[in-house]
């Protein structure tokens, strides 16, 4: 009987898919759906073939107020998965879809996997709002399928400096930070929902609660809904001439260079206020498409960390090499994001278990 696991990663800008097999082996798949998810996930189904999944795995953006690391999705769960959409309009309805479609297609379980859950260890001084507490608003925090596989492969990488002050940066078309102390999740930028933190391909992150009142008598709800999630960030900065950073990157306009320096500022202002609560940094991550593709962006980035101790190395950066610190700096390194491998392990722990309670 066949074990595979499928392990399906949709994000705002493109689905990641991962067929690990029994022998080891792993089918990768990546496609682009430009808020178009149903042609991304008929696609993976072609591609599949004729491999069958004993156990499917989601990655969930937003898994709400529980503890739990990964769910089994029967139909209370999806109900409740459902009712968890305007936390994160552009995630979770391809979330949902790409369930609801692989069932269709296969009978195996499928296992929801939540980004949230790894920022359950955030000490109330980071999940506190400075709102009143009985609305029952709190951040959540976001990215941490990945900030967990980034902390279970650090100790591989830096030894027992992993247990350190390390931030990482998830730079994508959503990006965060994240503040790890002894692998832990401790403080992080996204909050309430994936539209806070630092500036996104189209979403602002954080703003004066003063313009949102502002834009709130200016607009219907639907509409301020629409320009949150799909007209802010770095598309609005460049004067809408992209929200793709590869395209700012290339183009020689003077709002491209604007939108690029907004977000290496507030990247680095991130950096230094989770140096400035923890007493110090020990090490700089970088992951997601732009943090992992994007010389010039972590150039931009660390041109001005050389106070905290952190000096990049020109060639190793141009060349995306795993370690791109300079002699004498502290470590600055490239993690590429593996969501994937989470996602399977979760599944693994499910197979297992199944197999337990019935031998």
């Amino acid at each position: 009987m066949t074990s595979n696991i499928l392990t399906i990663n949709c994000g705002s800008s493109s689905l990641k898919a991962s067929l690990f097999h029994t022998d080891g082996s792993r089918r990768s798949f990546h496609y682009e759906h430009a808020r178009k998810p149903q042609q991304a996930f008929d696609r993976l189904l072609k591609d599949l073939g004729s491999d069958i999944p004993a156990v499917i795995g989601h990655r969930f953006v937003h898994g709400g107020d529980i503890a739990d690391a990964a769910r089994l999705i029967d139909a209370a769960e999806r109900t409740r998965l459902n009712d968890l959409i305007p936390l994160a309009p552009l995630h979770l309805p391809g979330n949902l879809l790409g369930i609801d479609l692989c069932a269709q297609r296969f009978k195996a379980p499928q296992i929801a996997c939540f980004d949230t859950a790894f920022h359950t260890t955030l000490p109330e001084l980071s999940r506190r709002l400075p709102i009143p507490n009985e609305l029952g608003l709190r951040r959540f925090g976001f990215h941490g399928l990945n900030y967990a596989y980034i902390a279970k492969v650090l100790p591989g990488i830096l030894g027992g400096a992993a247990h350190g002050k390390i931030v990482v940066a998830h730079l994508g078309s959503g990006a965060s930070l994240c503040l790890l102390e002894n692998l832990k999740s401790v403080d992080t930028t996204m909050g309430y929902t994936p539209a806070g933190g630092i500036p996104m391909g189209t979403r602002s992150g954080d703003l004066d609660p003063g313009v949102m009142l502002e834009l709130a008598q200016r607009f219907a709800p639907a509409q301020l809904s629409d320009m949150v999630f799909h007209k802010m960030g770095l598309i609005a900065l460049s004067d809408g001439e992209s929200s793709e950073m590869k395209d700012l990157v290339s183009s020689n306009s003077a709002p491209a260079k604007f939108a690029i320096d907004y977000f290496c500022r507030q990247v680095r202002a991130a950096i230094g206020g989770f140096a400035a609560k923890a007493g110090g940094m020990d090490a700089l991550v970088f992951s997601g498409g732009i943090g992992e593709h994007s010389p010039e962006i972590r150039a931009g980035i660390c041109g001005s960390l050389a106070f905290l101790g952190f000096e990049l190395d020109s060639a190793a950066n141009q060349s995306g090499q795993a370690k791109i610190a300079r002699a004498g700096s502290k470590p600055i390194l490239i993690i590429p994001a593996n969501e994937e491998e989470i996602i399977r392990d979760f599944c693994m722990n499910y197979l297992d278990g199944h197999s337990s309670s019935r031998g």
